[in-house]
């Protein structure tokens, strides 16, 4: 498995990277299919079953809306989240689709879209089958995709996503945080320097940069839109937005109080995540159920730190993705296999060793920084409420954020040293996952999710 730091850093939309910019992604990719082999024209209707933890949250998470938008040319990163809702209305209310924008087909959404509840497929919960008909109902072609994590899809028994196989390999691959430490030192280099040298053997060192500020600067626009959009959340929560009151408090206050670094990192991770509750645009970081935690931090870091710049935010990035590519690799970013570890977790985590990095911390300090920030969020489930993106998701952002800080304060007031590793902790994320009951893992089915109202 190669990655790339734009593999972990995705700009797309809201609110769920495993439940609708991975659907939309398999989605598009299996209507090319059909137009690249000739069958496009053929097809006279599609039929799309959900499976697993697509299924039981697919429409709290926005799963149809997403795959409707996906056969009809949607991409997650380009797409405006706003054009989302006519393309399902007129999709509804016609009872057409048109795969790609050119060649219209029957949909008949209550027959055509299942959700298949009590069924899931093999190899993972977040499972998706397209099946396209041509006249006389005969079966043109069917299709398995799998929705991983992170907008990550694999299709039918491929092993890995196609990113992990896109990337030719890096002059420094690493499997391991033990493997990243140890080419460090035998290179002299710190670790954004080796993740940056493996990003130039795929892009210039121009692009690569031009790239990084973009993420951050898509991540900046979210946070400022947060703070501009009032109102309740859509779903049957009713859930009011926080982030923009928050912020008035803040920036109309005329005193300065010792806990108001705090309340900022918490409205910047708010305001994210109430924009990916709404469908808006986001960068998942890894996952957009827990995008609000590494720009909170990363606004943290150029508020609040002494000599923060666009250099730290580099340094910030490439560090955290590197985590990310960790836990990729040897767990899972995925909710539905992992819980809330596996997303807010993994967050925190990436966050921590970021900051750290941004502050010019040590190698050492970053590794065990990344393993705090993990250490203290195994377990965590995933359980929401409704079926959306918003209790517990959205405020726990904010909690991840600030134990990121934390995270990267306690490391950086040592030496490196420490008695758990990276590793083990990531080893130990995936075996509390596999243990973790299936109703803990964004299948709605216990936790807070059954115990409390949802209207």
């Amino acid at each position: 498995m190669t990655l790339s730091v734009f593999d972990i850093f995705k700009v797309g939309i809201g609110p769920s990277s495993s439940h609708t910019m991975g659907p939309m992604r398999a989605a598009r990719e299996f209507a090319l299919g059909l137009k690249q082999d000739g069958l496009l024209a053929e097809t006279r209707a599609v039929v799309v079953r959900l499976y697993g933890s697509l299924a039981l949250t697919g429409r709290g998470h926005g799963t149809d809306r997403a795959v409707l938008a996906g056969l009809e040319g949607g991409e997650p990163e380009t797409l405006d989240p706003d054009s989302i809702e006519p393309t399902v209305q007129r999709i509804r209310g016609s009872g057409r689709l048109r795969l790609l924008g050119e060649h219209e087909v029957d949909f008949d959404e209550p027959m055509q879209l299942l959700f298949m509840l009590h069924e899931r497929l093999p190899r993972h919960s977040n499972g998706l089958r397209f099946s396209a008909l041509g006249s006389g109902n005969r079966l043109l072609r069917e299709q398995d995709y799998y929705s991983i994590g992170g907008g990550f899809i694999v299709r039918g028994q491929e092993a890995e996503a196609a990113e992990a196989r896109s990337h030719a390999a890096p002059p420094y691959p690493f499997a391991s945080a033990e493997e990243l430490l140890a080419l460090c030192r035998a290179h002299g280099l710190e670790m954004y320097e080796l993740v940056l040298a493996n990003e130039y053997a795929w892009a210039s060192p121009a692009e690569v940069r031009a790239r990084l500020l973009h993420i951050w600067e898509v991540m900046q626009a979210c946070v400022a839109r947060g703070f501009r959009q009032t109102g309740l959340l859509p779903g049957v929560l009713k859930v009011r937005r926080r982030a923009p009151r928050l912020y008035r408090q803040l920036t109309e206050s005329g005193t300065v109080r010792p806990l108001d670094v705090m309340d900022w990192v918490n409205a910047f991770a708010l305001a994210v995540n109430e924009e990916n509750a709404a469908g808006g645009r986001v960068v998942t970081a890894p996952t957009n159920g827990a995008a609000g935690i590494v720009p909170a931090v990363l606004h943290y870091y150029r508020r609040f730190e002494s000599g923060a710049n666009d250099e730290g935010v580099v340094r910030f990035l490439l560090v955290a993705a590197a985590i990310g590519m960790l836990y990729k690799r040897n767990a899972s970013i995925s909710g539905a296999e992992m819980g809330c570890q596996g997303e807010v977790g993994v967050a925190c985590s990436m966050a921590a060793a970021g900051l750290v990095a941004a502050l010019q911390g040590t190698n050492e300090q970053i590794e065990n920084a990344a393993e705090i920030g993990m250490e203290h969020n195994l377990g965590l489930t995933c359980d929401p409420v409704a079926g959306l993106v918003q209790i517990p998701c959205i405020e726990r952002n904010a909690m991840g954020a600030v134990k990121a800080i934390n995270a990267a304060r306690l490391a950086m007031r040592g030496d490196g040293s420490h008695k758990v590793s990276l590793d083990q902790v990531i080893a130990t994320m995936r075996q509390t996952g596999a243990d973790m009951s299936t109703i803990y893992k964004e299948t709605s089915q216990g936790g807070l999710a059954v115990n409390v109202a949802e209207c």
